[in-house]
């Protein structure tokens, strides 16, 4: 019973791991539809998009021009994500948190803070076991 318990354990890991490749691709597609999209009304210039899972972050702009974020967005109301994005679009403009850049926020997306406080309370629930909960996809193959 105990080896078959350990394979079960194995195949549920593989099973997540797989889910999470298929959301981290997904995110890269939709990330750079979306991206596209706020760019017409942001300016700036940039050079890559990259997918990631990090663990305090939802997304980054580099002085390089790589935008960064994070594939969890994807399991967020659509308007979240997209604030993520207007944020770090801006941040091509602006490489702070000024009011000149906060300016440029709120004219792209006059809402932003609804956006910006949904993130602080609920951005902790993002994650893929909730994701397939929440769809009533069993996390366990038992």
């Amino acid at each position: 019973m105990h080896i078959l318990s350990n394979t079960l354990e194995q195949a549920e890991l593989r099973r997540l791991a797989a889910l999470e490749n298929r959301y981290r691709n997904a995110a890269k597609d939709y990330f750079t539809k979306r991206v596209a999209y706020y760019h017409t009304l942001t300016g700036g210039v940039y050079h890559t998009i990259t997918v990631r899972d990090q663990k305090s972050r939802w997304g980054s702009c580099s002085s390089r021009g790589t935008l960064s974020f994070n594939y969890r967005l994807m399991f967020a109301p659509p308007r979240v994500l997209d604030y993520v994005v207007v944020h770090e679009l801006c941040h091509l403009t602006h490489m702070n948190h000024s009011k000149d850049f906060w300016n440029m926020v709120r004219q792209i997306m006059p809402d932003y803070k609804i956006y910006k406080e949904w993130l602080r309370e609920h951005g902790h629930e993002l994650t893929l076991e909730n994701h397939l909960k929440r769809k009533g996809i069993p996390l366990s193959l038992e």
